[in-house]
């Protein structure tokens, strides 16, 4: 089955890892894969365009379906193989809805960061404003807080959603991954460092870790003062 199947994917983007993670819990580990090139635009090539007009990695292809979007993959590669790999949405309903309302509230999570991370990248010099700036870094340490609560109200050793390793952990992780790259202190966030620390050594997470972050293990300090 994972010989159908074919992934066009970034280093270190979210959204591609959400797909990698999944593909990995689903026991699809011989999986066709080709690794772009953001920074050469290899987005932007034909071969991806015929398969995503939006340019956009992750682009997904099992057969002859084509499944762009990160989360609508994973959904994709959950509901088609329940019984294969492990089980990614729990059967109770609390957890359940708490698996659905965590992955969604993972979007602006990740929008949150990427506004203060890839704020030089996304706005053109002549309108950046060191304002704007110092609002996304309020409105990322907001989002923070926020999920340091989540964490505390559940426990120590806890995933997103409650015991269980859930497609909420698969979505949300690559953002808190990101987020620790970027120099976020576990001292000052102490339950996302629990949760990081819990999970990235997980095979799956592993197995997928971005290939150049393993080649300079130092990272950033964009988010060491956050």
């Amino acid at each position: 089955m994972a010989q159908d199947m074919t992934l066009l994917w970034g280093s270190g983007s979210p959204p591609c890892w959400r797909v990698m993670i999944a593909l990995e819990e689903k026991g699809f580990a011989g999986y066709n894969q080709k690794l772009l090139s953001f920074d050469k635009m290899e987005h932007k090539s034909q071969e991806v365009l015929h398969l995503n007009p939006r340019g956009q990695l992750p682009t997904f292809k099992h057969g002859a379906t084509i499944v762009n979007e990160s989360y609508a993959a994973c959904f994709y590669l959950e509901t088609q193989f329940k019984s294969q790999g492990n089980k990614l949405v729990p059967d109770g309903v609390e957890e359940q809805a708490l698996m659905y309302q965590r992955m969604f509230e993972g979007l602006t999570f990740y929008d949150k960061l990427t506004a203060v991370i890839f704020y030089n990248w996304y706005v053109p010099e002549e309108e950046r404003h060191d304002s704007a700036l110092k609002r996304n870094k309020e409105a990322l340490i907001a989002e923070l807080n926020l999920w340091e609560g989540y964490l505390e109200k559940l426990g120590p050793k806890s995933h997103l959603a409650g015991p269980s390793f859930t497609l909420a952990d698969v979505t949300v992780f690559p953002t808190v991954a990101t987020l620790f790259r970027f120099g976020l202190s576990a001292d000052r966030y102490p339950k996302l460092g629990e949760y990081y620390a819990l999970l990235k050594d997980r095979p799956s997470i592993k197995a997928s870790w971005p290939p150049h972050w393993l080649e300079n293990l130092k990272g950033q300090d964009d988010l060491k003062d956050i």
